[in-house]
């Protein structure tokens, strides 16, 4: 919210909206407008049960296959926890771009692509130095993992996690007609229970960001 800085005039897109909770945010913020897009009927439905005001709409769409709510009208747009979860990010910000009026800004929130990637990045300790580090398997590669939905549950289903470098971010914005602005890395607040490993965990919270959050501006045509 501090980061999208909304205003009540504005009209705001919610991009992967879930159940609107994003939306429900910023109709607290007195907006002239949101409009939810996510591809999950199920989804969508949730939204519309929770969230009951005029100035919400709710679409049914895919947001890299289709672009019939990207009307160019947009002041502002937000896509939380959802970048990595789309298969063509390139298609997604084109039609992102689209939405907004020149001018317009975006934030995007998303698990860091350097320090956070499932399977490929992982905790470890050394003893001799008694810190806890973050060590990569792999990041230049860009990758499409599995992610078990409900872990240790017979017959769960499987979503996918779409790795890429951050490089690639960077120029799919900008091949969009976007400039990133601003960036932000944030890190985890959990701290563990006092103990011999506690000094070393809390300065590896401190050091490793667990998700990026980044504000780019459609450029003037």
């Amino acid at each position: 919210m501090r980061l999208l800085d909304a205003k009540p005039s504005e009209r705001v897109l919610d991009l992967c909206c879930g159940q609107g909770v994003l939306t429900r945010l910023l109709l607290d913020q007195k907006v002239s407008e949101v409009v939810g897009v996510d591809a999950s009927p199920k989804l969508i439905e949730s939204a519309r049960q929770r969230t009951a005001n005029p100035k919400a709409r709710f679409l049914i769409a895919d947001v890299c296959t289709n672009q019939t709510w990207a009307d160019g009208r947009f002041d502002a747009a937000a896509c939380l926890m959802a970048v990595h979860d789309v298969e063509t990010v390139d298609k997604m910000f084109a039609h992102l771009a689209q939405a907004l009026k020149p001018g317009g800004r975006a934030i995007l929130i998303f698990m860091h692509p350097c320090f956070r990637i499932p399977r490929q990045s992982h905790w470890g300790w050394d003893e001799d130095k008694k810190i806890q580090y973050r060590r990569l398997d792999r990041y230049g590669v860009p990758l499409a993992i599995p992610v078990t939905t409900h872990p240790g549950k017979p017959n769960s289903g499987q979503t996918w996690f779409y790795h890429r470098p951050l490089s690639a971010y960077v120029n799919a914005l900008g091949a969009a007609g976007m400039a990133i602005t601003h960036s932000e890395e944030l890190f985890s607040h959990r701290r563990s229970q006092a103990g011999g490993r506690s000094r070393g965990e809390h300065r590896a919270a401190e050091e490793f960001p667990v998700f990026l959050a980044l504000r780019a501006v459609k450029l003037a045509q």
